[in-house]
């Protein structure tokens, strides 16, 4: 059934898919809201527009991932690249104590509103703020491209930053800027953990077999798409070209976790 999900949801036009999600998920909301049943911290189903699974289950898997493989501590400044509408901000509010602190950047101001109605009144160290980037499916009236775009931060200012489903929608330069971005923000010492659909001769088998759930199938030479007509929807990273971006920012220490597009084992 989820497989059948997925395979819908893929073939939803970018711009319908907010609509037919607060459709969808409008019953339950309405009655979840009319008895009580929704955590504070939980978006309303239907305002989650982006991120497959269960918004908490996949936010608490995350954050075992940054504490045993990232080795955050509680004490620590975090940026949350992407943060949408709190999903990786939601378990850290229970973790990081009140010398740490969270930053997080969205394109999607509907997003950023409602974390920042949300989260922060309960957890003042947690701010939250839109990236004015142009993306044609959450924020189509941006004034930067994300090739160029600066991150808001001073300099070192982060000992952890985290890109969960970031790097799978952007093109290479894109790509190039925000790993150069991250390289400036990190503090000495300082660690990244970043999501992938990492192209290589395995996941490739699988798209021309067709057992892939992703098919990139367009291939613009530096990268693939599965969408023609919104690259951005769903980009796989070259191995080589991964590796290369990785030494051109010359990260004094990062981790990177990448799954290969539909492939059984992968990161949710």
């Amino acid at each position: 059934m989820s497989r059948i999900k997925s395979y819908i949801a893929q073939r939803i036009p970018p711009g319908v898919k907010p609509t037919a999600r607060r459709i969808y998920h409008l019953p339950a909301d309405v009655l979840n809201s009319l008895l009580g049943r929704r955590d504070p911290l939980t978006p309303p189903k239907g305002k989650v527009f982006f991120g497959g699974g269960d918004f908490n289950r996949v936010g608490e898997e995350y954050f075992r991932y940054f504490v045993e493989l990232g080795g955050l501590k509680p004490d620590e400044r975090v940026l949350d690249v992407g943060c949408g509408i709190g999903r990786m901000a939601v378990p850290l509010t229970r973790y990081l104590s009140d010398r740490g602190s969270y930053e997080g950047i969205d394109v999607f101001p509907k997003g950023i509103a409602w974390c920042q109605e949300n989260i922060t009144p309960r957890y003042p160290n947690f701010r939250f703020r839109v990236a004015d980037i142009k993306n044609k499916e959450y924020n189509p009236g941006g004034r930067f491209a994300a090739s160029e775009y600066e991150f808001p931060y001073e300099d070192a200012s982060f000992d952890f930053v985290l890109l969960t489903s970031v790097f799978t929608h952007l093109l290479p330069d894109e790509v190039e800027n925000y790993l150069s971005e991250i390289r400036r923000v990190l503090a000495p010492g300082g660690r990244c953990f970043a999501s992938f659909f990492l192209l290589n001769e395995d996941s490739l088998d699988s798209i021309r077999s067709g057992k892939s759930t992703i098919d990139f199938r367009h291939d613009f030479g530096r990268y693939r798409t599965k969408d023609r007509e919104t690259p951005e929807a769903a980009t796989p990273t070259r191995r080589t070209t991964s590796g290369a971006s990785t030494r051109s920012a010359a990260w004094a220490s990062s981790s990177q976790y990448a799954m290969g597009p539909g492939r059984a084992g992968g990161i949710s």
